[in-house]
């Protein structure tokens, strides 16, 4: 007997701000089956509903997938979209420069409305928000759109006057 194929999935919620929230969203996804891959949450953006919007990267197999959704409804969580992963390919770039006092959310938020999302973020700010810092971002992207997703990093980075140190082109040579 073989075992169901899991697959990814995406979900978007609307949270409440108020303690406790995030983890009640996350309970019926454990519950029943679902394997968390990532978690954004933006605690400073609120949807015009004036709650805080989350996506929840996850695999399951389809059947836990629907089961899943039904719980976070029935738990009363707002299930703003649920689906497929359709990202399919990632790159890591690092940002270089005042990325605190440029408003790093807002970064974040601009690339997320391009065409990919981010699925991993890692700031150093040895000397503080008020100097030079920098940040390792790991995007999803669609697949073939990866020099889409690049000229997003370099228009918003231009923008706010940082700088880009992107991934090496694959499959180059020696």
């Amino acid at each position: 007997m073989s075992e169901a194929r899991t697959e990814s999935y995406t979900v978007r919620l609307e949270l409440a701000d108020e303690p406790g929230e995030l983890l009640a969203a996350l309970e019926p996804i454990a519950d029943n089956g679902g394997n968390l891959l990532s978690i954004f949450h933006e605690r400073g953006n609120l949807t015009p509903r004036g709650r805080i919007p989350v996506e929840v990267d996850l695999e399951a197999t389809p059947e836990r997938f629907e089961t899943i959704v039904e719980a976070l409804r029935e738990a009363g969580v707002n299930v703003v979209q649920a689906g497929q992963e359709r990202y399919s390919e990632e790159l890591t770039v690092l940002l270089v420069g005042h990325l605190v006092d440029t408003d790093l959310s807002d970064t974040l938020s601009q690339l997320r409305a391009e065409n990919g999302a981010v699925a991993d973020l890692s700031l150093s700010a040895p000397e503080g928000a008020e100097s030079e810092s920098s940040a390792r971002l790991r995007l999803k992207t669609d697949q073939g759109a990866v020099e889409e997703t690049l000229a997003a990093v370099r228009q918003v980075a231009e923008e706010k006057d940082l700088r880009v140190i992107e991934p090496l082109a694959a499959g180059g040579g020696v």
